[in-house]
């Protein structure tokens, strides 16, 4: 298949803060891509947790193209009914009263730092403001949510980091309890740290960093961005646990693909963000949102979710398997359609080449750090293709190991 671009053009007219593998995808259908050379991948990175109906959904394909017939932008001077209805059903389906619309994690993020500040603010004063997060968080790429991403390669050499800002290890009650105080205005946490490892935080210590949060009159902030929307079985991560946040941001798989995230909150703490407080010029666009609420009404149900559990545990034995036979992996951990792969002390830090050969096999994974293979598949990815993606992958470790 011939090309007018290829990967050699990104050196060429890109800004080079990304390093893309050889290959080019062009088409995509089901858990399937295809590049410039029409080569076949069986798709178990999901565009990172992305794409929650696979490529090229009918559903999606639909909506998309009945909106865009209709009205594509008008921005948030004036609302629209894609948008109104999709909070809606985000609002019937959680704990949330209110909704916020960006169009990334990090914007959603963002946004729910700026508003615990501003209701820190605005309940006790101006020294509420301090932020808790974990050591090896992700939560965007602003200067504000790197700064409370606890992953210093992502925030230092931009100048000042911003104040206010502590971090404390994951799963570690006794350090967030000797952190927080009466001045404290939220605790951010992922309920499964994605690019941190795949770890999944257990119910006593989600219960346990509620309990200090009330006592210390600070807001509950989970990033959502990656285990929301089905991910793990449940339509948001902090339904497995029964612990309730304050705020909830959500983005990647409530689009499927297209750019879209929110921000979800009660309505007592919504009332802070008064008009001009904070915006977003595309915000709750027409077509993104028509897009997130035929998504979310085909994964908000028993089937897919029910059916995230079963490839869980398909996939989990297939990757022990692996463990076993080549030595690779010592351990498989995650939560439903998002799993981690860790790598065994005889291959610590080769997470990468598993990545590399894994591609030249015709089956993309992900990493999560170094040592940890992350796959983030489609929820409803077809039974043949998880058998043919464990078989590529097969191909790759055998390689690996000689």
């Amino acid at each position: 298949m011939s090309a007018t671009v290829g990967r050699s053009d990104f050196d060429r007219v890109m800004v080079p803060n990304y390093a893309p593998v050889n290959m080019v995808p062009v088409r995509g259908a089901g858990s399937r891509l295809w590049d410039q050379q029409d080569r076949e991948y069986v798709d178990l990175a999901g565009g990172i947790a992305v794409n929650a109906l696979g490529h090229a959904h009918p559903a999606m394909i639909e909506a998309l193209n009945e909106q865009a017939h209709k009205l594509w932008h008008v921005s948030n001077i004036m609302t629209n009914e894609p948008a109104l209805r999709l909070a809606d059903k985000l609002v019937r389906a959680t704990f949330a009263e209110r909704v916020f619309f960006a169009n990334s994690g990090a914007e959603a993020n963002e946004a729910a730092f700026k508003l615990a500040r501003r209701w820190g603010h605005n309940t006790c004063g101006a020294q509420k403001h301090q932020i808790i997060a974990c050591t090896n968080s992700f939560h965007g790429r602003s200067l504000f949510t790197v700064s409370v991403g606890g992953q210093p390669k992502y925030s230092e050499g931009f100048g000042p980091a911003m104040g206010g800002i502590s971090h404390v290890p994951y799963q570690d009650i006794a350090a967030l309890e000797a952190a927080i105080s009466d001045d404290t205005c939220a605790v951010v946490l992922e309920p499964v740290q994605g690019e941190g490892g795949v770890i999944p935080a257990s119910t006593e210590y989600l219960r346990a960093v509620r309990a200090l949060c009330d006592k210390h009159h600070a807001l509950l902030v989970f990033d959502e961005v990656q285990s929301g929307m089905g991910r793990t079985g449940k339509l948001f991560a902090y339904m497995q646990s029964g612990v309730v946040p304050d705020i909830l941001t959500s983005a990647k798989s409530l689009g499927g693909g297209f750019p879209i995230s929110a921000m979800l909150t009660t309505a007592a703490i919504a009332e802070h963000f008064v008009v001009g407080t904070h915006g977003s010029t595309y915000g709750g666009n027409p077509l993104a949102c028509a897009v997130a609420e035929r998504v979310l009404d085909i994964v908000n149900t028993p089937a897919v979710l029910d059916g995230v559990q079963q490839r869980h545990e398909t996939i989990r034995a297939e990757l022990e398997q692996m463990g076993t036979e080549f030595g690779v992996f010592s351990s498989v951990r995650g939560s439903g359609l998002l799993l981690g792969a860790v790598m065994s002390d005889t291959f610590k830090g080769r997470a990468k080449d598993v990545q590399a050969l894994a591609q030249e096999e015709g089956v993309l994974v992900l990493q999560a750090g170094p040592d940890v293979v992350r796959l983030a598949p489609s929820l409803i990815i077809e039974q043949e293709d998880i058998a043919e993606g464990m078989t590529r992958l097969r191909a790759a470790l055998r390689r690996m190991v000689g």
